[in-house]
């Protein structure tokens, strides 16, 4: 209770920013995936209020992802109603909860730093490249620009921006930039009221009231479904049809949406920890059977699937939250806004929103970050831009996935160039002692050929594999060839802690 009561004033402002980021997000993701709208509140409201509690996650956020949205359409689609695909999102659930118990959330450990570390900075010039439309008045369907990250790649919706945009746009999201800007970086070490009361709340204030004096087209304010009473608002929900579980393509659609959702997850969960200033860390399988849960409740009440998400995780740490009860809270504002202030909602600008994540992007992306890697060497460098190169172009998963091609294969350069160390006596010039890695594969086989055939004659080889767990059968291959060879060239030959007649 302590913690709770000294943690509330960071929380709760931080909880409305993700608030107001999180809500075009969940309309927009639902439009784009075919859905109903209402849908998207839904798993917002999961995602937060229930995944939260059950999430090991300090700062972690979760709500329905734009990643999927391409898969959910297609799944829609495919089985000819939103009721059908509901019974995807509850297995899908089952098949999370199952691999948090089978502790599968340890592949989030195997992803490269410098891989973590382009995602982050990747998605910050994503949020910033896929709100600038939004920021200047310009949007051709909201359903292929306020999203996260979607099949059209980052750089064509930039290309495509400037045909049209809105002079009035422009001003509300100069005023917009330049408050956020000023309140960031000059009032709030002024006054603790304005550690409080957060700069990109004053923000959406001001744009409801400049959408009252201003002529703004529908597609430049938020949408919200209306309910006029309550056999309205009860009638958004929708419930699964069970009848498809006799249909064997269900289980495979599960599979597959479960596989996606957790691998978007555990990338969110490793790049959320590393924003985290205390650098607390989120228990991984317990993070896997919390969005289980989220995803079987959602779907069971007419929700989208939802996994944990790194936009509305960074503006939750950027904006100063201290605990898991910011994105409870996030989500409790969802419902209680949905339900009782939905004319007022429609109100909001998107340009005024746009700011907001504009301001997160550029932390995320911030140009020290690009400094530093740069500063680590190219082998932490590459595989950093790599990802970033491959985001911007394709999306976040295949960026991730060059990336960790990239990373690997630096991995398997230094395995080969470090497969042994050669010393040679400075006293006796014929003397070597070759030491072998812990590792020692069949990539390392031509580096070992090279060695072995430059010693001169009548020389004397220590080969020392102590240190090695694992030796390839090839190398054994070479070294007894080797053994063979060495007495036609009077060479002395000693092994120690290798036993060649293991071949």
């Amino acid at each position: 209770m302590k913690n709770f009561l000294i943690n509330f004033r960071h929380d709760l402002p931080a909880s409305i920013v993700v608030f107001f980021v999180a809500l075009p997000l969940c309309l927009g993701i639902a439009l784009a995936s075919g859905a109903p709208l209402f849908s998207g509140i839904i798993a917002g409201v999961v995602g937060g209020v229930m995944v939260g509690i059950l999430s090991g996650s300090p700062l972690g956020v979760s709500g329905p992802a734009a990643g999927l949205a391409v898969i959910v359409y297609g799944y829609i689609t495919t089985l000819g109603s939103y009721e059908s695909f509901l019974v995807v999102v509850c297995i899908a659930g089952i098949f999370q909860i199952i691999a948090g118990y089978c502790r599968f959330g340890s592949v989030a450990y195997y992803f490269p730093s410098s891989v973590i570390k382009g995602m982050l900075f990747g998605i910050g010039l994503m949020i910033i490249i896929k709100q600038i439309p939004h920021a200047v008045g310009y949007d051709s369907s909201i359903s292929t620009d306020f999203e996260e990250f979607i099949d059209q790649s980052a750089l064509i919706i930039l290309q495509n921006t400037f045909s049209n945009i809105t002079p009035i746009a422009i001003i509300i999201s100069a005023i917009s930039l330049t408050l956020l800007i000023i309140w960031d970086n000059y009032l709030n070490k002024k006054s603790k009221i304005f550690n409080f009361i957060q700069g990109p709340l004053v923000v959406v204030i001001l744009g409801v009231v400049a959408s009252n004096f201003v002529d703004l087209a529908d597609h430049q304010i938020v949408q919200i479904p209306v309910a006029n009473n309550v056999s309205e608002f009860i009638g958004n929900f929708m419930f699964p049809n069970f009848e498809e579980l006799r249909n064997p393509q269900i289980y495979l659609m599960a599979l597959i949406l479960a596989i996606v959702a957790s691998i978007e997850t555990l990338l969110c969960v490793e790049a959320t920890d590393k924003l985290d200033n205390l650098k607390r860390i989120t228990p991984a399988n317990r993070e896997l059977k919390a969005q289980g849960f989220g995803n079987l409740i959602s779907g069971l009440i007419g929700g989208l699937p939802l996994t944990q998400v790194i936009v509305r995780s960074s503006a939750n740490i950027s904006f100063g939250a201290k605990s898991k009860n910011s994105a409870i809270f996030h989500g409790i504002l969802l419902l209680i806004c949905a339900v009782l202030i939905p004319n007022i909602l429609n109100m909001i600008p998107y340009a005024s929103l746009a700011c907001i994540c504009l301001v997160v992007g550029f932390k995320l992306s911030h140009p020290k970050l690009l400094i530093k890697i740069f500063k680590q060497g190219h082998e932490q460098f590459i595989p950093f831009l790599a990802t970033i190169i491959g985001m911007l172009a394709f999306d976040l998963l295949k960026g991730v996935i060059i990336g960790m091609v990239v990373a690997i294969v630096f991995i398997l350069i230094n395995n080969f160039r470090n497969a042994f160390e050669n010393v040679v006596d400075k006293h006796q010039k014929n003397s070597h002692t070759i030491t072998l890695a812990q590792e020692v594969s069949f990539l390392n086989k031509g580096k070992i050929l090279q060695l072995l055939k430059s010693i001169p004659d009548d020389s004397e080889v220590l080969i020392d594999g102590t240190q090695s767990k694992v030796i390839d059968f090839d190398v054994y291959e070479i070294l007894r060839d080797f053994q063979v060879n060495a007495k036609s060239k009077n060479i002395k030959l000693t092994l120690k802690g290798i036993t060649i007649n293991k071949i």
